[in-house]
């Protein structure tokens, strides 16, 4: 491997890392992880030169976090356990081990998929431990203290009677499948967003401020290790967990075995269990029972001694297709979703501790390459342990799907895109485009009409007052029939609404273009739009080659504007928004530079004193260009607390980070 090749790795990792452990969110499963870090590891084998105490092989975990308590160092270090991926690997490894002592005992242990928590006992006057402090894993050495929280996690005794004067332990927790679930279901109901899976619902919830909500989602923890204990009550970590778990502790599935051909066969049982556990593992552990001899089997800084875990191979199960559904989203573009069942059982596949019936088919391009079709039969995992995908055709159907001719909704006109594989209604009146370009056009990005949100339209839409976004604003004339049906609420909030809608009017006309839902056109393509032409009529009267003059707009964009203005329905809209009295001129700018001319500004975190719009606001204000993502053209990253992921990636590309203070110097309003 080369030099350049091995720094990118470190990058990708650094990454993923920061995904999975800072910010709950991973994107590639375990196994797409661990596959890059062997990668990472062979290449610093081959060059110990290279290696670094930045290397992702030299860390552990995150970055603790500031959330639901204070920083907190660790008593004994919150590492890692080194993983490995084959049967011969574990043979190996408990060769090794018994070499040096003969007949070793080991525990193989499930190694839950959640997140780690140390809980620390003393002793009371009373003679009983006491909990006084639970701390999260963090970097591995500073972690965070989260004892309220972890005080409503039921299987978290806050007294034990132990004859010890101190102890610490080590434990795993987790939001059981059902809990998980619940939760989602609840969230669909209420129109929030869904959990990803147990692991991040799980770290997230025990971060909280709010205690209570811990005891709401019902966490649940298992204690795997005693970290620390005065005195040592045991030499043998199995026996611990058993003391522990006669004293009402929860402890992991353990078995103590010594022979390794009894080990191998513990670990495929566990593997075997996984589909009928009510929560998610995804290895075993292999530890050396007797505690003392831990320490003569080291696997570097960044992994705890004597342990191993071994990783089970992505889940896989084999479905058959049932039916693709054909969907309409807001720009008119044609979606495709597979639905199917388990082959074997004949029910939704179990994946990763969730049940899935469901997965996205992309495009007819895919459709034709995986030839999918009703009665195929597929290989279905979950990309990042998280979303479903098909993996290859099983037994191929007796016809490929294909596409259809025309719109599923409406009827009218489907396009194939040149050089793209989208497929897209043309009709801009299309029904099932309208309740979303009606909520966009309503968004906060765009004419920010508070309370119109997209429940209420959905709702408006269907009793037929609203047909287009320039209804809105005949909403008015329906007054009292609305506040007689109710639809929006009582008098109070219909007249809330109608006076927002009111006030919209007055926006500048940056917010109305972007709400106009044009393809390629947000809202910095609409700012750079609207600064060269201070009417927003102008737009109808400009060719394409006029278009593709102005800065930043490609050909693409301009064709997809041009064509918006050269549509006789978007211009009657238009029409009627002018005759409703919605502002179409650009306010005469007083104060307005081109200081920051040329240059690409990333807005992120939290500023002092200006909020994320205002600071967008002022740089497109004095000349600069504002774009939602960090890359190799942005110029300045503006940076506030909790920047996150945004900051990360500037500083790895060494983008030059600034802060308001900075912002407000540049442009002259600091002097």
């Amino acid at each position: 491997m080369e030099k350049k090749e091995y720094n990118q790795l470190k990058k990708t990792i650094n990454y993923h890392m920061q995904r999975y452990y800072d910010m709950d969110a991973p994107e590639i499963s375990d196994y797409e992880y661990d596959q890059l870090m062997l990668k990472l590891k062979e290449a610093e084998k081959e060059h110990p030169e290279w290696i670094t105490k930045n290397s992702p092989t030299q860390k552990v975990g995150g970055s603790a976090r500031r959330k639901a308590g204070v920083k907190v160092t660790h008593n004994v270090p919150m590492l890692s356990i080194e993983d490995v991926f084959t049967r011969e690997d574990v043979v190996n490894w408990i060769e090794k081990v018994q070499m040096q002592h003969p007949g070793c005992f080991f525990s193989v242990e499930a190694k839950i998929d959640g997140l780690s928590l140390t809980l620390r006992y003393e002793k009371e006057k009373q003679g009983l431990l006491h909990l006084v402090m639970a701390e999260t894993r963090g970097n591995g050495q500073i972690g965070e203290d989260v004892t309220l929280n972890a005080l409503e996690i039921p299987d978290i005794p806050e007294k034990l009677e132990l004859p010890v004067d101190y102890l610490e332990l080590r434990g795993e927790v987790y939001m059981s499948l059902d809990d998980f679930e619940r939760y989602n279901r609840e969230a669909e109901e209420a129109g929030r967003k869904l959990a990803a899976n147990p692991r991040n619902l799980a770290a997230g919830t025990l971060r909280q401020l709010d205690s209570s909500i811990v005891r709401q989602r019902g966490l649940r923890m298992f204690i795997f290790n005693v970290q620390q204990s005065v005195p040592a009550f045991s030499d043998s970590h199995c026996d611990m967990l058993d003391v522990l778990a006669q004293a009402g502790v929860p402890v992991v599935y353990h078995k103590k075995l010594s022979d390794k051909d009894e080990i191998l066969e513990a670990i495929e049982i566990l593997g075997q269990m996984r589909e009928t556990l009510s929560y998610d593992i995804d290895g075993a552990v292999v530890k050396v029972d007797h505690v003392a001899w831990r320490d003569e089997f080291s696997a570097g800084s960044k992994y705890s001694s004597g342990h191993i875990a071994y990783k089970y191979p992505p889940e896989e199960r084999v479905v058959t297709m049932d039916e693709i559904e054909v969907a309409v989203g807001r720009t008119g573009k044609l979606t495709f979703t597979g639905i199917f069942h388990d082959s074997e059982t004949g029910k939704p596949a179990r994946l990763c501790g969730t049940s899935v019936s469901r997965a996205t088919l992309h495009n007819q391009d895919y459709i034709s390459q995986m030839k999918i079709g009703i009665g195929g039969k597929y290989r279905l995992f979950k990309s990042g342990e998280i979303i479903p995908k098909l993996n290859g055709c099983v037994e191929e159907p007796d016809e490929v799907f294909r596409a259809p001719s025309a719109c599923p909704v409406c009827g009218g006109k489907l396009v194939r895109e040149e050089d793209t594989a989208d497929i897209r209604c043309i009709n801009p009146s299309c029904p099932a485009q309208v309740s979303r370009t009606i909520s966009y056009f309503a968004s906060r990005d765009a004419m920010n009409i508070m309370g119109l949100g997209e429940t209420l339209v959905d709702a408006l839409v269907r009793e037929g007052y609203l047909c287009d976004y320039s209804d809105i604003y005949h909403l008015k004339e329906k007054r009292d029939e609305l506040v007689e049906k109710g639809i929006i609420g009582k008098e109070k909030n219909t007249d809330k609404l109608l006076e927002q809608i009111e006030a919209s009017k007055k926006n500048d006309p940056v917010r109305l273009l972007t709400g106009l839902g044009i393809r390629n056109v947000g809202r910095s393509t609409a700012g750079e739009l609207m600064r060269h032409f201070r009417d927003l009529r102008e737009l109808e009267v400009q060719s394409e080659e006029a278009l593709t003059g102005i800065q930043d707009i490609g050909a693409t964009t301009a064709s997809d504007v041009y064509a918006f203005f050269h549509n006789e329905t978007n211009l009657r809209i238009l029409r009627d928004l002018e005759q409703e009295g919605v502002n179409m001129l650009m306010p005469e700018e007083t104060g307005s530079t081109s200081i920051l001319s040329g240059l690409t500004i990333v807005v992120t975190g939290t500023l002092p004193s200006l909020g994320r719009h205002d600071a967008e606001e002022l740089i497109r204000k004095h000349g600069g260009k504002v774009t939602s993502g960090v890359s190799k053209k942005t110029s300045l990253v503006l940076a506030g607390e909790a920047a996150g992921s945004k900051l990360t990636k500037a500083k790895e590309l060494g983008i030059r980070v600034i802060d308001e203070a900075e912002l407000i110097k540049m442009i002259g309003m600091g002097e």
